[in-house]
């Protein structure tokens, strides 16, 4: 098992990495698929605001996930501060550059790695769910990774892992478009971009650019790593 983790894994055919590039555009466009499939953007949302919270020493209360694909991740600590500023930044930055790690793990070839990972997060994310739409969101995810990580043979196993990282990359602009057109309505009002408006004097706005700006970076550089090697043209 060790020798899996670490070791290196071939890459797909070029031809199925721009299949699953196409899959997981689809995925982001078509608007019913991109409501049952924007429930991993969620969980990976969410998972970034409660990891945050941790690590700046907040106590983490609780996740919830809901059937319309919002969530809220509740900690305590101080109401202002560093703390409360990153918790509130990581929601919108975590999917991308969790799309780009995975790109990173693809390029040296760390597939069933990339797999483990995300077993690993998930099962840390359920032990905080605290409502049962979330635990079955994150329990179906988690027995679709572990199907493919445990069953699959290497060519599925390479097609599911660029297909998240692509999807995670692909995804991590639409929420942003859509959390500023509620904005530009005034529907949302707590939004992370306005929450963090208030919590540092920098106008949601700016915010708002920001998560646009990750979310481009990192698929702009995503897909430079991710990019296969074509063959030849014939007679070139």
């Amino acid at each position: 098992m060790w020798d899996r983790l670490t070791g290196t894994q071939p890459d797909p055919p070029w031809w199925l990495v721009i299949l699953v590039a196409l899959v997981a555009l689809a995925a982001v466009l078509h608007g019913r698929t991109w409501r049952v499939s924007r429930n991993v953007v969620t969980i990976a949302h969410e998972g970034g605001h409660a990891l945050v919270a941790l690590l700046t020493g907040r106590k983490l209360d609780g996740i919830k996930l809901h059937s319309d694909t919002s969530g809220v991740t509740v900690s305590r600590g101080k109401p202002h501060g560093p703390g409360m500023v990153f918790t509130a930044l990581a929601g919108y930055l975590t999917p991308p550059l969790l799309g780009l790690l995975f790109a990173v793990l693809l390029a040296f070839g760390k597939i069933t790695l990339l797999l483990w990972v995300s077993l690993a997060l998930l099962a840390a994310m359920l032990v905080m769910i605290r409502n049962a739409y979330g635990a079955l969101s994150v329990l179906v995810t988690g027995a679709v990774v572990f199907g493919v990580s445990w069953f699959a043979g290497p060519t599925l196993q390479a097609a599911f892992a660029y297909l998240a990282a692509c999807f995670l990359l692909l995804a991590g602009t639409r929420p942003v478009i859509e959390l500023q057109r509620m904005r530009s309505r005034r529907m949302a009002p707590t939004s992370d971009a306005d929450q963090l408006a208030h919590l540092t004097g920098v106008p949601g706005l700016t915010w708002v650019m920001l998560f646009t700006a990750v979310a481009l970076g990192s698929l702009a550089l995503g897909a430079l790593l991710l990019a296969p090697d074509t063959p030849p043209l014939p007679g070139v």
